[in-house]
């Protein structure tokens, strides 16, 4: 089998197209987290903690030459954020793809006709001595 038949078949297999679609999604999804995050969730929190605009905090390091270094760990802060609602966002997902998997509950099996048989001489048997 040649090299190209190979990839063919690894790259048409579903578990591949599947994880296509889904970094094509992740990938959209990522400017749809970050806008609610910095647009819509931490201006209210920002104004509730005085003000604060988390993507400008930063702490400014001095250092010998007189250039201070800026560590922006506001920038973090909306990145964490931003992690905790994507990685929410799909455990629901998850969550109502799993509810929709779900086996049936399985019916309670039938007994083995042979059994029932038995059980049947075994009944008529205690019948007749009684």
């Amino acid at each position: 089998m040649s090299i190209i038949q190979e990839f063919k078949e690894f790259a048409m297999r579903g578990n591949v197209l599947d994880l296509a679609v889904a970094v094509i999604m992740g990938a959209a999804f990522g400017p749809v987290v970050s806008t609610l995050v910095d647009g819509i969730i931490m201006p209210p929190i920002g104004y509730i903690l005085a003000g604060i605009d988390f993507s400008q905090l930063s702490l400014t390091l001095p250092t010998p030459t007189g250039d201070g270094v800026e560590i922006k760990y506001g920038l973090f802060l909306n990145a964490v954020i931003s992690f905790l609602i994507t990685a929410f966002a799909v455990f629901l997902l998850v969550k109502a793809v799993n509810r929709f998997r779900r086996p049936a509950p399985e019916a309670p099996k039938a007994e083995p006709p042979m059994e029932v048989y038995l059980r049947e001489i075994r009944d008529a048997l205690v019948k007749r001595q009684g």
